[in-house]
């Protein structure tokens, strides 16, 4: 025992004097083309094993070995080099010439930019977490060339649509694949935290995606959560505090005494024009019946005159001395300035030469700008990958995730939707109720009582936009699960003799979305008072599963480098549906069960399974000449079994002219490549699961006897659109790095493009979907970055980049080369997003007239002969004429970054449109004709014509007019947006490591600055069809936060 203890006290002695020994330094690792910090490059102590990696601000902290002094610091692209260990260092690495770009995550692996024959795009997680979104879709605004991202809603936690290279669909889907973490996912992107995100990788051309097949027609979007690093635990803590305000400015409105104005000399009008009476008659009349279109006098502001005394018949003007006894905004009570989001992040990564985990966890809390609605998100991930022996390596990647989001029902022109109500209302018209003299009635708790018309208001009978917003409710609760796994035996190693490069892996990858919905609609005022209410209840349940096996080869032989790959994958996607609801709800109890009557109830379920073959090759000669080869085949279970599969492929090469002979004295440039691809991959993406198949509606046509009929016809022959897609770029880097540059041209032509084949009415039946369209989307895309200064202490970077991209329709159908649908036209010759509309030919300056042109015919490219001019509606409306499209001429961003003394840094990201049109049919609203006190005027309206000799593009206003939708309400969709601001601050390292800290960080960021647009009060960018909505506005939002490494 005595000898035990005198070995133990030996050993714990040693200890203490090796520790003791030992000297601890830290430094930074810099980029020396740009300056900034190197994340992730390895900093190892030479002759020992001991080392880590950099930290997200290029940081380390090692301990030094008695009579160890030389650090080796290496990182991928760059040339190592050996140092001499000091405290507070800063080592600046060299691009090394023959690695000039970093490593990307692709089709089932990674490849270096440099060497790869595709295109694609990758964002890391400095650039998406530079700004405070809690949906990633809306990170990649801006980020990449050839990709347009929608505003979307302002609903706290939705995200963006996200369209490649324009539309390649009329009917079949639009968005691009997402896969995470080498497995196509099906969850909600919402419950991914952005966080977690490592790097995006956008996949945009059908050599690129090829391996993806006939899901990738429209890209591939991969994103690539962290990982561990070897070395000690670094603990990262990200939090951030913000506040929201709506993004968008408010329309330009009329206001009170100009509406009650406009009305009566809109009625006045429509007694002279219409019905025929002389001036005096007709004002006189309109006097007498102001009252009878704006309601009841309980509804008239102006206590001191009744509706038909409150205007001045000499002048169509309010009174002078009329006073106002309200006048209520009704938007801005349902709005919360500075909406209150926050964010917390923790993340402990680590390893060893072995194994490497990360773990975080995740919460953000985000209020609406909008009452009563907000999301929240809890979020866990575990990533673990060990190389268990030389030959034998295996990773788990798992997720959890739980969403809740409080919203709004309504988007459209529902009295129910407050985005609608609120902002475009009568200004007459009070928010709360008042009495005989225009005072506030107020409840018994001293609070406003609420108006709901009920006293006389001739429009939104029954509606509050706030009540509406307070008493009726709405959430969703969502589950979210993910598990990544693999094995794979195989090494790279030498002595692995003939067998070296040669792995074999499986993976198994599953994501699991469970939602429960209720919306309930209050019993006392709104769409369901006579229903009693409405409670409903939706429960979804997706659930995915990819199993995977590859054999990969990659080995190389003197200047030959070979890499294959040999893959099968099964994928099976099924949904479940269940749905009820009931009417005559019990108020305050947001359960089925109490409520008396059912209202509906339905349930459905989806089973979807792909099986593909799928192979690759890539071949590299010198570092120099570079070929690919990629072949998919899918067997889906959407389509009959005699077409049920299809064969996908792709080829690139690349030559890399930079490091040929002939370019060795050519000293400024670094990097120079032509590459080009050409694929074909497919668009499985039907609305239905079941499109080729008879499908039968279920109802009651025999009384009270079940019946059946056939809704849709069969096509056996049916298959999935097919994208075939030719790339070619040039690709360089200049001047030590300092000017990188790209340009490329593209050219996507999707051919079997899902239409409804027409049929003889006789058949009973309009016609079937079948594979007959073709169209082609074709343009350029350029980016060039630059170091416009850098100096030991500022650094400063500016990169543009813009995409000028054309679409044209070029088959339908045989029986006809048009589809009509609106405003907007699908025509063989013009662009998918046409607008096709009654052409205004300006206002009759002696009558005030809205004037058209209109013709005797027009041939297929839009020639037309015996034009003329008219004031009839109806055959302007029969003489439509191309009138604009929405594709834009040019769009893109322009960002910069700005470093100094290597702590303060500023970065601002904006982005821009030029050319297209949008029909603002928020606008139109506001200009229209009068509708009997509905929707208020927008103020352009004041230039309107109002008497004999006016020179205007405004008609006269005319209660008895029709509506008279024009091209006047295009408008130019050209914008430029500052999407963010970010000003940081990073603690020195010799402050940070006294304080027992790898790094210290503090920001302030700004998203969604500005906007400036042609139309005040206009989101162009809120879809990419040319069209705008009353949806939840987007939101600005300045946020602090602070980001600490340990």
């Amino acid at each position: 025992m005595k000898k035990r203890l005198t070995l133990f006290f030996v050993s714990l002695f040693l200890c203490v004097g090796a520790a003791l020994a030992q000297t601890k330094v830290s430094g930074t690792v810099f980029s020396q083309e740009d300056g900034q910090p190197i994340i992730g490059a390895a900093v190892k102590v030479v002759g020992t094993s001991t080392g880590m990696l950099t930290d997200v601000n290029g940081r380390f902290s090692v301990a030094l070995p008695a009579g160890k002094d030389q650090l080796e610091i290496t990182y991928l692209g760059y040339e190592g080099k050996t140092v001499k260990a000091k405290n507070g260092m800063r080592v600046f690495l060299k691009a090394d010439a023959k690695m000039v770009d970093e490593v990307i995550v692709v089709a089932y692996g990674t490849a270096k930019k440099s060497s790869f024959t595709g295109s694609a795009t990758a964002i890391n997680s400095e650039k998406i977490a530079s700004r405070p979104v809690t949906n990633v879709t809306k990170a990649l605004d801006g980020q990449v060339s050839g990709v347009t991202v929608t505003s979307g809603s302002g609903q706290p936690g939705s995200g963006s649509s996200i369209v490649i290279r324009g539309f390649g669909s009329i009917n079949a889907s639009n968005n691009p694949l997402y896969v995470v973490d080498g497995i196509p996912y099906d969850g909600a992107i919402s419950a991914i935290n952005p966080q977690d995100i490592e790097s995006m990788t956008v996949l945009k051309d059908a050599s690129a995606s090829a391996l993806y097949g006939s899901r990738a027609a429209n890209g591939v979007v991969i994103i690539t959560t962290k990982k561990g690093k070897e070395g000690k635990a670094q603990v990262t803590l990200h939090n951030t505090v913000g506040w929201s305000w709506r993004a968008l400015p408010k329309y330009d409105l009329v206001n009170q005494e100009e509406y009650a104005e406009l009305t009566f000399e809109s009625l006045r009008n429509s007694y002279m024009y219409t019905n025929g009476m002389s001036y005096d008659d007709a004002t006189a009349a309109a006097m007498a019946n102001m009252g009878s279109k704006l309601g009841s006098e309980l509804y008239n502001p102006y206590k001191n005159y009744t509706w038909d005394t409150l205007i001045d018949p000499t002048t169509g003007k309010v009174k002078a001395d009329a006073q106002s006894a309200w006048n209520e905004n009704w938007m801005d009570p349902l709005y919360v300035n500075g909406a209150f989001r926050h964010e917390h992040n923790l993340s402990v990564n680590g390893g060893t030469d072995r194994t490497n985990y990360m773990i975080s966890l995740g919460y953000v809390n985000e209020d609406g700008i909008l009452k009563t609605t907000g999301f929240q998100r809890y979020s866990a991930r575990a990533n673990v990958d060990s190389q268990v022996t030389d030959w034998f390596k295996a990773g788990l990647n798992t997720n959890l995730s739980y969403t809740k989001s409080t919203f709004n029902q309504y988007d459209d022109t529902s009295t129910s939707n407050p985005w609608y109500t609120a902002q475009f209302s009568n200004p007459l018209y009070p928010l709360y109720e008042k009495d005989a003299q225009g005072n506030t009635i107020l409840d018994s708790y001293g609070n406003p009582q609420l108006d709901y018309g009920e006293n006389g208001r001739p429009v939104a009978a029954d509606h509050n936009p706030l009540g509406g917003l307070v008493n009726d409710k709405s959430w969703t609760n969502r589950d979210n699960a993910g598990v990544r796994t693999y094995v794979t035996f195989g090494s790279d190693k030498e002595n692995f003799g003939w067998a070296q490069g040669l792995k074999f892996t499986v993976s198994f990858g599953a994501d699991y979305s469970g939602l429960t919905q209720t919306e309930m609609m209050n019993k006392f005022h709104g769409n369901q008072k006579n229903a009693g209410g409405l409670i409903q209840k939706y429960s979804t349940r997706d659930l995915s599963y990819t199993f995977n096996q590859q054999l990969t080869y990659n080995r190389k032989f003197g200047d030959h480098t070979i890499g294959a790959l040999l893959g099968h994958e099964f994928y099976q996607y099924t949904y479940n549906y269940l749905y009820a609801g009931k009417t005559n709800i019990v108020d305050g109890i947001n359960e089925l069960r109490p409520a008396s009557t059912i209202y509906d109830a339905d349930s459905y379920s989806i089973e979807h399974d792909i099986e593909a073959y799928f192979g690759s090759l890539n071949y590299n000669f010198a570092e120099k000449y570079y070929f690919s080869a990629h072949l998919r085949r899918d067997g889906s279970s959407r389509f009959h079994k005699d077409h049920r599969w299809g064969t996908f492929w792709g080829v690139g090469a690349n030559w890399r002219i930079s490091a040929e002979n002939f370019m060795k004295n050519v000293s400024w440039v670094d990097n120079l490549s032509l590459r080009a691809s050409y694929g074909e991959n497919g668009n499985e993406g039907l609305d239905s699961y079941y499109a080729w198949q008879n499908l039968y509606s279920l109802a009651y046509p025999n009384g009270n006897k079940i019946g059946g009929f056939v809704s849709t016809l069969e096509n056996k022959d049916l298959s999935w659109e097919k994208n075939g897609m030719f790339d070619v770029a040039l690709e360089g880097a200049l001047l030590g790095n300092r000017i990188r540059f790209s340009v490329e041209y593209f050219n996507k032509k999707t051919t079997d493009m899902l239409l409804n084949y027409p049929m003889a009415l006789s058949t009973g039946f309009t016609g079937y979907d079948a594979n007959v369209g073709n169209m082609r989307n074709w343009g350029w895309e350029f980016m060039v970055s630059g170091t416009l200064l850098k100096t030991k202490n500022v650094v400063w970077n500016l990169t543009w980049m813009g995409t000028a991209q054309r679409n044209k329709v070029l088959k339908l159908t045989e029986q006809s080369n048009e589809i009509i649908n609106g405003v907007k036209i699908i025509k063989e010759g013009y662009d998918i997003n046409t607008f096709y509309m009654a052409k205004s030919a300006g206002v009759d300056p002696m009558t005030g007239s809205q004037l058209y042109y209109a013709y005797e015919s027009m041939d297929d490219d839009g020639n037309v002969t015996g034009e003329y001019i008219t004031t009839d509606y109806a055959k302007a409306a029969t003489s439509k004429y191309f009138v604009g499209k929405r594709t834009p001429d040019l769009y893109g961003s322009i960002s910069t970054d700005l470093t100094l003394f290597n702590c303060v840094d500023l970065s601002i990201l904006t982005t821009y449109s030029l050319g297209g049109k949008i029909y603002d049919s928020l606008y139109y609203g506001t200009m229209k004709p009068m509708y009997y006190a509905s929707d208020t005027w927008n103020k352009n309206v004041l230039r309107r014509w109002q008497k004999p000799g006016d020179i205007t593009d405004i008609p006269r206003v005319d209660v008895g007019g029709s509506s008279t939708l024009t091209s006047n309400y295009l408008v130019n969709a050209s914008y430029f947006a500052i999407k963010n601001i970010t000003l940081g601050y990073t603690l020195p390292s010799s402050i940070a490591t006294k304080a027992y800290l790898s790094s210290l960080r503090v920001y302030a960021s700004f998203d969604n600055v500005a906007l400036f647009t042609h139309l005040k009060g206009m989101d162009p960018q809120y879809n990419l069809t040319g069209g705008t909505n009353y949806a939840y506005s987007p939101n600005k939002t300045f946020s602090i936060g602070l980001d600490i490494n340990f």
